[in-house]
């Protein structure tokens, strides 16, 4: 296996740009995966577009100013349904908390004009370095830091509570006051 950009096809295989030549008789090419924010669904909040890429992520699965969304998105370093498990229990337990109280909308609310973006991924592939800049950002601390530790992430969010004083709440999505 060589990882190196296509020139040409040639007579016995395929040249590089490298100048080096490879006799092949099957080449399997790799064009860039690109990634999308939620598969590249545009998001809309009372009408105003959302840049994925200007928001903070909330607890690995939500997104700061976005009322009503999460979204599963797994573990880079350890299994990918053990985030996932735990993203929609906490889910649940915020839907039942919503039941509970009679909300009707919740938006995680970034208020620290002190948070600092960070890279949502702590990754190096290239597919994802491409694509960073369009995710959303995280900050230095919880919850808007994406810890991958599930270890971490069990105790925050199966046991941390819902009404964390970052998650706003209200009975009518038109209701721009929180509880």
């Amino acid at each position: 296996m060589v990882t190196d950009h296509v020139d040409t096809f040639t007579p016995r295989g395929i040249r590089l740009k490298s100048g080096r030549e490879l006799e092949a008789d099957l080449v399997v090419t790799a064009t860039g995966l690109e990634l999308q924010v939620l598969g590249g669904v545009q998001l809309d909040v009372d009408g105003i577009r959302v840049d994925p890429a200007g928001i903070f992520n909330y607890k690995g699965m939500m997104f700061s100013d976005v009322p009503n969304l999460a979204s599963s998105f797994g573990y880079t370093n350890a299994s990918w349904t053990l985030k996932s498990d735990l993203t929609a229990a906490y889910v649940c337990r915020l839907l039942n908390h919503m039941e509970k109280h009679g909300w009707t909308q919740c938006t995680p609310r970034n208020t620290d004009p002190a948070l600092k973006p960070q890279p949502w991924l702590d990754f190096t592939s290239g597919y994802v370095l491409r694509a960073m800049a369009r995710f959303p950002k995280q900050g230095a601390r919880s919850p808007w830091r994406a810890h991958q530790n599930y270890a971490r992430d069990l105790l925050s969010l199966r046991f941390g509570p819902v009404d964390d004083g970052v998650m706003k709440f209200s009975r009518n999505p038109l209701n721009t006051h929180t509880a």
